[in-house]
């Protein structure tokens, strides 16, 4: 009975339910293990810290010795910090705390991080000028991870144009433009280089554009190339003669054939499908025969450098040298020439004018002179309209910029257009006589030049329309218009000035042949 009493006294038993009950019994064993949070997102290489709590059957919490730590989607050490590894997706079960043969999990969500970078591609683009490509970019967190972006895209360093959508055009300038193409979002960017080549052949020139030769001579002709941007381009030439006038070999060397004549684009460089040309006149001045067609008789129109019948004016200062005639308008439709008439006088003077000035209200016999002065001139208006069978026939369309013209007989029904200068290339005694449908425009600053010895009093235009030589242009010949002439500031002429209406000046010269 005295043990029993010491026993309780200690506590080394209890009882319940009226029983005896040892209170040296094990607890009951550790039944569930739970990880907390049960599920978390983390972005990659972040952290969270996770643990875990044991319970018994009872629900009673148990301390275990020892937590084993493990994990997947990340790493985790062995106080259950959890770092998310740089692989983006849903982790299920990730993270796990063993004790024993019972573990416990959480779920862990890994998403990207921020953007760390931006690359553009293709990284390096060739083009020929003019040619397009689609850049994109791709931007990407630190582990790799593909994120949607919106970059803004520009050019750095030149070379092209590129859309808001990554379009790049390349510009009409070669070269290589090293990492021009730029695609950025906030402070980050990405580039690409872009090497722009020159394009197909758009255009082939050949020089000289138009040349004129002697019977079986030779003239080296030349080819350029370029693209649309003008860029030189090489290629294999291949030469030919599309119309006539010679031969010519595989370097450009043409050789002048035996018969005399304007040969319109008659040289050809080719480079594949493009093609370039160039028109060959061909003369036989050396012979010393005369060419074209006989030459137009002006009577006494020819006493005359200038000669109208309603009005000639001048901005003053011009220089004239020759007669001046008016009729039937009077003297005064002669303005800015400053005339000087002697009382009774049959003509005046300027200080403007190499010669006399007529009008028809002068004294005789300058009325009756002057009547037979425009009929003449009328008259050889007439001859040179009314010539027939034509060497050319709407040569070149009437646009007879940069042409070589040989002697003959050339018929437009339209008007004939000088926009650049024109060469007339024949003997002393060859005749031109250029029949116009329309009127002459001569560009500003063009000329027509005589060559190889020919005469402006051999060189007869004959046009119904207005003529009209630009500032500072010069023209050669005789001029028979049908309405008016006019000499824009600058402008000069070498022959004679007819009009059947009115002759306009604007600090002109003109010279009689």
């Amino acid at each position: 009975m005295q043990a029993w009493k010491a026993l309780v006294l200690a506590g080394a038993m209890t009882v319940v339910g009226g029983c005896k009950e040892d209170s040296t019994a094990p607890a009951p064993p550790l039944t569930t293990v739970v990880v907390a949070p049960a599920a978390a997102t983390l972005t990659i290489g972040s952290t969270h810290q996770f643990a875990a709590t044991g319970t018994d059957i009872n629900g009673n919490e148990v301390t275990p010795l020892e937590w084993v730590w493990t994990s997947t989607g990340g790493t985790v050490s062995s106080t259950g910090l959890f770092t998310a590894g740089l692989v983006v997706g849903t982790f299920a079960n990730a993270v796990a705390a063993r004790t024993g043969a019972i573990s416990g999990y959480a779920t862990v969500t890994v998403s990207a991080g921020p953007l760390a970078t931006v690359t553009v591609a293709p990284t390096t683009s060739t083009l020929a000028i003019n040619g397009t490509q689609q850049f994109t970019a791709v931007g990407k967190d630190a582990g790799g991870n593909v994120l949607t972006i919106t970059p803004t895209w520009s050019v750095a360093a030149g070379g092209g144009t590129i859309t808001s959508a990554g379009l790049f055009t390349a510009g009409t300038v070669p070269g290589t433009y090293t990492g021009t193409v730029t695609a950025t979002v906030g402070s980050l960017a990405g580039t690409a280089t872009v090497v722009v080549t020159v394009g197909a052949v758009a255009t082939i020139a050949v020089t000289p554009a138009s040349s004129g030769l002697e019977v079986s001579t030779t003239r080296q002709f030349t080819a350029v190339a370029r693209d649309v941007g003008g860029n030189v381009v090489t290629g294999a030439v291949v030469w030919s003669v599309v119309a006539g006038g010679g031969t010519i070999n595989g370097t450009g060397l043409f050789t002048a054939g035996t018969v005399a004549g304007v040969f319109l684009n008659t040289v050809q460089a080719a480079i594949g499908s493009v093609s370039g040309r160039a028109s060959v006149t061909v003369t036989d001045i050396g012979s010393g025969v005369a060419h074209g067609p006989a030459p137009v008789l002006l009577g006494s129109a020819g006493n005359f450098v200038i000669l109208a019948k309603a009005a000639i004016s001048t901005v003053p200062t011009s220089a004239i040298t020759g007669d001046l005639g008016l009729s039937p308008a009077a003297a005064s439709f002669i303005t800015g020439f400053s005339l000087i008439l002697p009382a009774g006088g049959a003509f005046s003077t300027s200080s403007q004018v190499t010669g006399n000035v007529y009008a028809s209200d002068y004294a005789v016999p300058t009325p009756s002179n002057l009547t037979t002065a425009i009929g003449d001139m009328e008259t050889a208006y007439t001859d040179a309209a009314g010539r027939v069978t034509p060497d050319y026939v709407e040569l070149a369309t009437g646009d007879i910029s940069g042409l070589t013209l040989a002697a003959g007989l050339y018929k437009w029904s339209n008007t004939v257009t000088i926009l650049s200068d024109v060469t007339l290339l024949g003997g002393p005694n060859d005749v031109w006589i250029f029949q116009i449908g329309g009127g002459i425009t001569q560009a500003s600053g063009t000329r027509v030049t005589l060559s190889g010895g020919a005469q402006a009093k051999n060189v007869f235009w004959q046009s119904f329309g207005v003529v009209d030589v630009g500032t500072t242009a010069h023209m050669e010949g005789i001029v028979l218009s049908q309405t008016s002439i006019t000499l824009q500031t600058g402008a000069s002429a070498n022959g004679r000035l007819l009009a059947q209406t009115a002759v306009t000046l604007a600090s002109s010269t003109v010279v009689e042949p």
